[in-house]
């Protein structure tokens, strides 16, 4: 049975660490990829050494170092399935006012594929609710030559969503702030209460629903879908923001 398990934490440990390098060269760089590379090479140390740190920590104080790490794990996986189950359900009606779609990384003026899918399902929605307007919420970062709400507006139209129903938000630097001056938009556009939709990929869906409530918004959600390969980069980059919107409500 140990043997078995050093075999998987080895091949776990390098599987990690070849998907974080392999997104950081054809990705944006980002937080994730660095949490990514640093769980593969913690795995692949682990599964090397296993059988002398397993009788390292068998007695004094490495032997609460040990329960300590299974269970900062096990409450990792249980934070991450329970996002994972959140991302599976939309609660839109299609009667909404207003969209909101949530910006993501861009290479130079390229949407990238999972605002893709985003923006393909804000084209869905829209041809399901004629009568909502949609804001684009996203600035410019690094490697990015133009805002990413300019990017996801030229995509739209491209898809035949009339220029007229779109509106830009261009200065949202995180989730937060997409939802904040989203709201500012909509607060002078609606001379009434309104409710929104917002679009975000699978494994952002919990934490964008609680930041929407958060900032007063009163919203429906809908998934966008996420390539398999980017799995462990976003949900462990998530789970590590699901904690500090628990701590700080950001």
């Amino acid at each position: 049975m140990k043997t078995y398990l050093k075999i998987a934490l080895i091949i776990i440990g390098m599987a990690l660490i070849i998907n974080a390098v392999i997104l950081a060269l054809v990705t944006n760089f980002n937080f994730g990829i660095i949490i990514t590379l640093l769980v593969g090479i913690s795995l692949l140390v682990l599964g090397i050494y296993f059988d002398k740190l397993n009788l390292l920590m068998k007695n004094g104080i490495w032997k609460w170092v040990k329960y300590a790490i299974l269970s900062l794990t096990a409450f990792m996986v249980c934070v991450i399935t329970f996002i994972a189950i959140c991302g599976q359900y939309d609660t839109v009606t299609y009667s909404e006012d207003a969209l909101i779609v949530l910006g993501a990384g861009i290479r130079g003026e390229t949407v990238t594929l999972p605002l893709m899918y985003r923006l393909d399902k804000a084209v869905e929605y829209i041809n399901k609710n004629q009568n909502a307007i949609i804001v684009v919420s996203g600035g410019q970062g690094a490697q990015e030559n133009i805002t990413e709400a300019l990017a996801m507006e030229k995509y739209l139209i491209s898809r035949g969503v009339p220029k007229d129903k779109i509106i830009r938000e261009e200065k949202a630097t995180s989730t937060y702030e997409n939802f904040e001056y989203s709201k500012q938009i909509l607060d002078s556009y609606f001379n009434k209460p309104y409710k929104i939709a917002f679009i975000i990929n699978n494994f952002h869906i919990y934490r964008a629903s609680r930041l929407a409530k958060i900032v007063g918004l009163d919203s429906a959600q809908y998934h966008a879908k996420l390539e398999w390969y980017t799995i462990p980069i976003n949900y462990l980059r998530e789970f590590t923001a699901v904690l500090k919107l628990w701590t700080l409500r950001r």
